[in-house]
């Protein structure tokens, strides 16, 4: 199976919900700007609502942000850009990751500090209700049960429509849902971050959770629009520039299984970040990926990954390149 042309993507189930997502979903952490700890270098507005409005117009149909994400900004945008469009995306947002004035983040998972950053993320977002709202990370530890809890209560309410988890294990999960059912999982999943592949992955499928997963396309280095002169160009104020990936001795080797997958996409007319998004879409227990666009041409160049899907031997390709070339 190779490229669908079909103008309306076959929509997924998310786990026990009655979402039904189109297979790739817009990433909002990159629009949140710069000027804060985990920041991708400056953003302008105008060209994040462009780029929403972009991806609503080719088909996608959920929006995947978080409060932390600029700093509120990120969550705004958000509802700048669904409020001057004609389509009405599922809105997921999350929670845990907490700001000082002074910038600074912290973290809480207890039950007061959410419902705080329910009520700002609401307000936000322009909103009554969230379709999923996710706990970030499982941090503090000690915190997820508490924190769980609230989440279901915020359901009850009718707050919040369904509730998942983000980087959490088996065993965290296994914690949560001695309280309350979990909808989805949100974790890392790409060519280079295959770590979920033993446990999560296949406790996730058995537990009918779904999974969303992020940073497909490795926050960018997979697009082909990376090299090694543009990542040591890379803002000063752009988290990546610390990330392992993209320094040596990994960045050589990302940038030789980028051309192979630009060489796979060539024949199909894709580009190598699209191919990257197929290669964790080709995983049976993921639902959905999470797709980052910073402009409708970012967008476009993306959004071939509703549809395209790599063949068998296709994948069998990619796994042995990265069998040949661990990191």
């Amino acid at each position: 199976m190779t490229t669908t042309t079909s103008a309306t993507p076959a929509l997924r189930t998310l786990g026990n919900s009655d979402l039904h997502l189109t297979p790739i979903g817009f990433g909002a952490w990159a629009i949140g700007g710069g000027n804060w700890e985990f920041a991708w270098g400056p953003q302008d507005d105008n060209e994040s609502i462009a780029a929403i409005h972009r991806a609503l117009d080719l088909g996608v149909n959920w929006i995947d942000t978080a409060a932390i994400y600029g700093l509120g900004h990120s969550e705004e945008v958000v509802a700048k850009a669904v409020k001057t469009s004609s389509h009405k995306p599922y809105v997921f947002t999350k929670c845990s990751m907490r700001w000082n004035d002074d910038r600074t983040i912290y973290r809480s998972l207890q039950a007061k500090s959410l419902e705080e950053e329910l009520h700002n993320s609401l307000r936000r977002l322009g909103r009554d209700t969230i379709d999923l709202y996710q706990i970030h990370w499982p941090n503090p530890e000690t915190e997820i049960e508490e924190g769980w809890a609230a989440l279901a209560k915020f359901n009850e309410q009718g707050k919040i429509r369904y509730t998942g988890v983000s980087n959490f294990n088996v065993d965290q999960m296994k914690r949560a849902q001695k309280i309350a059912p979990i909808t989805s999982l949100q974790p890392p999943y790409s060519m280079l971050r295959r770590a979920i592949e033993e446990e999560v992955l296949p406790f996730a499928q058995a537990n009918n959770i779904g999974v969303i997963n992020y940073s497909p396309m490795v926050s960018g280095l997979l697009t082909g629009k990376m090299s090694a002169e543009r990542v040591a160009n890379l803002p000063q104020d752009d988290w990546r520039r610390r990330a392992a990936e993209f320094n040596e001795p990994r960045l050589s080797r990302n940038l030789r299984l980028v051309e192979l997958l630009r060489e796979i996409g060539k024949p199909h007319n894709v580009e190598p970040g699209v191919v990257a998004v197929a290669w964790t879409l080709h995983h049976p227990a993921i639902t959905a990926s999470i797709v980052g666009g910073r402009s409708p041409l970012q967008v476009e160049g993306l959004a071939p990954a509703l549809h395209f899907r790599l063949s068998d031997e296709e994948y069998r390709r990619i796994n042995a390149f990265l069998a040949a070339n661990s990191a």
